[in-house]
Formats: C-alpha cells, structure tokens, sequence
C-alpha cells in the first residue's frame, strides 16, 4: 500500500486536543522521537507485545504518538530501536483502539534516522512539552473520549517508589501466553519462549503542580524496569533487589540536580486510568 499525503493535522489543535483521526486507513509516514518503551504484555496472538510512544517531529504539529502492536522479540536488527532514536515509520490509524494518539505501525518500513544522545538535544524537543497538572489529565480523561491519552508530566514532588512483589500473570493473561505457545508450527522460526512476569513491580506516588493535589499513585510499566531486574538483578536477593530498583528510579532519576518528568499514558478500556511508563530526566 502506498503512502498517502493527507491534508490534515495529525498530532493536535491549539488547545491541546488531539485531532481525529483520519477517516480513511490510508497508511501515512510518521516521523518521531522515541521516548517510551513499555513492558511487554502477554498476546495471544503475538506471544508479547509492547507499545511504544514518542513525539512528533513534524514542526507545524507537535504532539504524542503510540505505536501498538510491536512484538521486539521478531524485530529485525533493521528494524530495532531504542529510546531517544529518531525513526521514519509507515503507519495506519488504529481501529480498534479509541485513544486519537494510537497508530498500528508497518514495522518493516521503520527506517533509524538518528539518535538524540545526550540530553541538550532531547531538551530541545521535549522541554515545551512538558505539563504541570497530572489532575488536569485525569480530569480530562473522565469527561471526553477525546482527551489526551499520552503527556509529560513534571511532579510537584516525588514522595515515594513502592517496589513489592509482582503478582504474577492473571489467568487471562497465562491463557494468552499458553494459546501462543500451543500455536507452534512445522517451519515457525518464531521464539515462542513463555513471557516470564517480572520480579517486582513498582508504582511512583507524587503530586503534580495542581494547589488541591491529593496525590497521584501511578504504575511503572517501563521496560527499563523490566530489563534492570532481569539483566542487572537476578543474583540478589529481595532486599538488595529492591534497594537497586529504588537507587535507579527514586535516587537516581528523581535526584535534586535533575528536573524528572513522567511520560505518563492511560489504559485503552478504563480511559482515566494513567501509568507512568518512563521517565524523563535531564540535569537541571
């Protein structure tokens, strides 16, 4: 399918709103900065999959973009990325998803442009887009479909990152990963290796800049998250995991020389529902 050039904006109004969608599927190129990486979720047809997000590079139209479904783990090295790549990629308006940001993406047309390393580049794009009222958003959430679903959002002050214990899957999400498994077929070079669920999971509890603020206690679904216990952590225990967990994300990250922001995004099916799914931290 070709590329269509439509007339329309993409990624928001004057006030903020994202626009509609286009009312075609027409596929169209995207240009963004990667900024968010979430945690894989189990998928029963794809094993996993992960949504990604990142800000339009288009000049006359800023704004949030999701790209969902991505499986990393049947990604060509051509077609791999990281955090803070400038990517091109061909794209269609997602149907079965609501949120006006939400995009499927073609990922073999994904072409790297450049990555935006270290931070004075990354601030140059995203330092406007940062916002203050986390409250605003959810409030914005609970009354029209047509809220924002993605932002960066700057804390009043961050109070606290709770690690515990990660649950496990659910029964729906276990079923999802057995179904996917079970589909093995004669010639299937796919990695059909079950999605563990993390060790620990986390959630920030901060207020935003909103005077009447009661606090926001939000998960964090970020892959960094993920990728720290598995690759840095498995050969401790509990306590010294957890301790290593909060050094990164609270010390680290939230540290007094630094001016934290959470890309926050909400759930598909309860719209004002937000989790912190990376976080932007550049020296103050």
């Amino acid at each position: 399918m070709g590329v269509g050039v439509g007339q329309f904006s993409l990624f928001g109004s004057a006030d903020g709103e994202p626009e509609a969608k286009p009312v075609d599927d027409q596929v169209r190129r995207l240009r963004m900065l990667i900024t968010v990486k979430a945690a894989p979720n189990p998928s029963e047809k794809y094993g996993e999959t992960v949504c990604v997000a990142g800000f339009n590079m288009h000049v006359e139209h800023p704004g949030w973009l999701r790209l969902y479904p991505i499986n990393f783990r049947e990604l060509t090295s051509e077609e791999s990325f990281r955090k803070y790549d400038v990517v091109e990629i061909d794209a269609a308006p997602a149907r079965n998803d609501a949120r006006l940001e939400s995009w499927r993406p073609r990922m073999h047309t994904l072409v790297q442009v450049r990555h935006l390393d270290p931070w004075r580049p990354r601030q140059q794009i995203l330092a406007p887009a940062v916002e203050e009222s986390m409250c605003r958003l959810v409030a914005g959430a609970r009354e029209a479909v047509r809220s924002k679903s993605l932002a960066l959002i700057a804390p009043r002050d961050v109070q606290e990152l709770i690690v515990e214990a990660h649950p496990g899957w659910t029964s729906e999400q276990q079923a999802k990963i057995d179904q996917y498994v079970l589909q093995e077929r004669l010639g299937d070079e796919r990695d059909r290796t079950p999605l563990q669920a993390p060790r620990f999971r986390a959630f920030y509890r901060y207020r935003c800049a909103e005077q009447r603020c009661r606090g926001h206690r939000q998960g964090v679904l970020d892959w960094e998250l993920v990728a720290l216990q598995r690759n840095q952590l498995a050969h401790l225990d509990d306590a010294a995991a957890v301790d290593a967990i909060r050094a990164k994300f609270l010390e680290m990250m939230c540290a007094p020389h630094r001016a934290p922001a959470f890309y926050v995004g909400n759930q598909a099916k309860r719209a004002h529902v937000f989790s912190v799914l990376g976080v932007y931290y550049p020296p103050r």
